[in-house]
């Protein structure tokens, strides 16, 4: 099964998200299929801190694929700009 979840990444202490549609199955830092936006939660405010491709999400979730929790709370927060 795809899910789209998030990906760790950055150093200690200093957290980066990549947004990616994965296979369940693999890490959570593994593999995956395509990355579809990043989140920068310790990001300066002046900065983009949140893209995520709503188009690309749009279409995993209509072939199948499962919004993990925290990025659904992440795409109800994302206005583009």
């Amino acid at each position: 099964m795809v899910v789209i979840r998030l990906a760790r990444g950055g150093s200690k202490k200093r957290p980066f998200y990549n947004i990616v549609a994965a296979d369940s199955r693999n890490r959570r830092d593994g593999r995956f299929i395509e990355r579809v936006g990043f989140y920068n939660p310790v990001g300066n405010p002046n900065v983009e801190n949140l893209r995520i491709a709503l188009d690309r999400v749009n279409y995993w979730v209509s072939n199948g694929a499962q919004v993990s929790e925290a990025v659904a709370r992440l795409l109800k927060t994302y206005k583009p700009a």
